[in-house]
């Protein structure tokens, strides 16, 4: 009731009344042109629908059990994640601290002591010594500052736009984590992938170096070739180096974003050709991205508490009351002071202000003015980062599927090129110098194809992180505090 009684209580308050930015106008983030109807690839399909939700566990639309279970893990076990939820309650108490200036402030006090006092009577008597005697006091006193001009309900009103910067700095968090582990365990897989795919060159060329050997020996064939075949391999085996490098970061990475040691942490296989594509994919309109992104909601926020600090700063320029009083009893004993001791009471009224201050007052609020500029325009700024990054993503994922379909062709015919070289070598029509472009070729292609395949699963996963992840959705592994946009 308090609650709502201050915030009927806010539009006598000096100061803006913060009112939410509009959302950005229009049906869609890119021109409709720029939109494809349908992008496939390798067989699989992928397409923008305005009818597509967004669920609140967006990553097992990857189908990956193994990526399910290091996401749960994450959201258990990760110290960013809790940091920010303690720093949300953190918020959330200090708020409840806040509305305390709504209330008289009631303090009591017992005083006991033993005194001497000298009294200067006429003569003869002179200075007189009084005592020793007891003196016990029992007190209380009351006072209320009247938020005549708003000031301190534009304080709590500040401190309530901190609660909600905390709270979007949660969803952030969270989106932030679920999306790094999805793209980490799904790039983890790339690497794995094109590892094991050099790795199977290598042996290839094993047998190569082998049937080169035997033909240099017979004295068919310069020993030339032998030397070119082991430097293609050497080249190979440094990429597998390369390769398992970053896998090895990637471990590192995952471990630390589920709140493991490196030590202690084993990263599930996770096989690339097992992961799926997700097929129907949301279309957002630009009003319910900023709605919805976390980080655009956080800088609403933090416009809003800029918008409270000016209040603040326009009630300081006016004088402010204070009401008060006293009432207590004084005795020789306590029982005395309860029984027969004397009373005594006050009131008073108190009406403060300042009457020159060099400007430090006025300038104090045109500096609130200007920051609630700055946050303005830094929400407009994050609004505009949130829809490139929307419409990076979506044309990123019609040039995956461009590039794939170009690295599929490219795989098909290396593959077919390889296997005719290979054949006219064994039959001796063909060099090695034949073998090994058609090698080369056949390596290139293929560990192109599987970047692409990667690459194209890793711009799925950021569209959704770009799109809010999903968060408010019911089946969203979040409180309902958080997923209940009630901050806002």
């Amino acid at each position: 009731m308090l609650i709502i009684g201050c915030a009927g209580l806010a539009g006598c308050a000096l100061g803006p009344d913060f009112h939410r930015p509009e959302p950005p106008a229009g049906e869609h983030v890119l021109k409709k042109e720029e939109i494809p109807d349908s992008m496939n690839a390798d067989g699989h399909a992928q397409n923008f629908d305005r009818q597509a939700d967004l669920p609140g566990k967006w990553w097992m639309r990857f189908k990956s059990m193994e990526i399910d279970t290091l996401v749960a893990e994450a959201l258990v076990r990760s110290p960013s994640l809790q940091s920010a939820q303690a720093t949300l309650r953190q918020s959330q108490d200090s708020l409840r601290a806040g509305y305390g200036v709504f209330f008289p402030q009631i303090g009591a006090s017992l005083d006991a002591s033993r005194q001497v006092s000298y009294v200067n009577l006429p003569p003869p008597q002179g200075l007189t010594k009084v005592g020793p005697y007891n003196l016990s006091t029992l007190g209380a006193n009351v006072s209320y500052v009247p938020d005549l001009f708003g000031g301190q309900r534009r304080t709590v009103e500040a401190l309530g736009a901190g609660v909600d910067l905390q709270h979007d700095t949660v969803l952030a968090t969270y989106l932030s984590l679920t999306s790094n582990v999805v793209n980490t365990g799904i790039a983890r897989a790339g690497y794995q992938a094109q590892r094991d795919a050099t790795l199977a060159i290598i042996h290839m060329l094993d047998e190569q170096i082998r049937l080169a050997q035997t033909q240099y020996e017979s004295g068919t064939a310069a020993y030339s070739a032998v030397v070119v075949l082991k430097t293609q391999q050497a080249t190979n085996a440094a990429a597998v180096a390369a390769l398992e490098q970053r896998m090895d970061q990637s471990d590192h990475l995952l471990a630390q974003l589920c709140g493991q040691t490196p030590a202690a942490f084993t990263t599930p296989a996770i096989a690339l050709e097992q992961i799926a594509l997700p097929a129907e994919l949301p279309d957002a309109l630009p009003s319910t991205l900023a709605r919805h992104r976390p980080d655009i909601l956080a800088a609403e926020a933090a416009l809003h508490q800029a918008s409270a600090e000016i209040g603040v700063a326009t009630a300081d320029l006016f004088p402010s009351l204070t009401l008060g009083g006293a009432k207590g009893a004084t005795g020789s004993t306590i029982e005395n002071m309860l029984h027969s001791g004397a009373r005594f009471w006050s009131a008073e009224a108190s009406l403060a202000g300042s009457i020159f201050n060099g400007g430090s007052q006025w300038y104090t609020r045109k500096a609130a003015i200007d920051a609630y500029d700055a946050a303005l325009a830094q929400y407009q700024q994050t609004v505009l980062t949130a829809l490139e990054q929307v419409a990076d993503t979506m044309r990123a994922l019609d040039h995956d599927a461009q590039g794939l379909r170009a690295q599929v062709d490219a795989l098909d015919a290396a593959t077919e090129g390889e296997k005719l070289t290979r054949a006219n070598f064994e039959a001796g029509t063909a060099g090695y110098l034949d073998l090994l472009v058609a090698d080369l070729q056949l390596q290139q292609a293929r560990l192109g194809y599987l970047g692409a395949v990667a690459q194209r699963l890793q711009d799925t996963v950021a569209l959704y992180a770009a799109l809010g992840g999903g968060w408010w959705s019911e089946d969203a592994p979040l409180s309902p505090a958080l997923r209940t946009d009630s901050a806002h």
